[in-house]
Formats: C-alpha cells, structure tokens, sequence
C-alpha cells in the first residue's frame, strides 16, 4: 500500500462532493465535460482492476468511493442535460 496514492485518491476524492452538490444545485451542465467525468470513470475503473489482479490493498476502497463519485456527478450531468433540452 502506497502512501502517496492513498494521499492522490484522498485529493481527488475531497472534489467531488462539492462538484456533485454544484450539478445538483446548479442545474447546469455549464462548466462540465461528460467526456472528462467518462474518462475519469475508466481510470478508476482501471485501478480497481490493477489491485484486484496485481496488488490488492485496501487502497481498493478508495477507487471504489471515488469511481461512486464521479458516476453520481456523471448522472446529475445526463439529468441536467435532459432538462437544458426541454427548455
């Protein structure tokens, strides 16, 4: 278990309420890019793979918290998204 990776998940982790409480308040997808909260999906994706087939750690958790994370914020963008279109 790498301290400094468990520091980086913890420093991006600390974003993402405040993203995923600005989509919800907001109502807006100004600002956001579905491409960017996709990609940042498929690196979290990719290391919770990496430790589940090479160095498996509690670490795993964090990935998981942080993957839950960005898919919340990737949904309000679709709902938010949906509702710019109806207007």
């Amino acid at each position: 278990m790498s301290i400094f990776e468990i520091i980086m998940l913890l420093c991006f982790g600390a974003a993402w309420p405040f993203s995923i409480y600005n989509s919800w308040k907001s109502g807006s997808t100004k600002g956001k890019s579905v491409i960017f909260l996709i990609t940042l999906m498929i690196g979290y994706v990719a290391g919770i793979i990496n430790k589940i087939f090479y160095s498996y750690d509690a670490v795993i958790y964090l990935y998981l918290l942080n993957l839950i994370m960005v898919a919340i914020d990737t949904a309000l963008w679709l709902r938010n998204r949906r509702r710019e279109k109806m207007v």
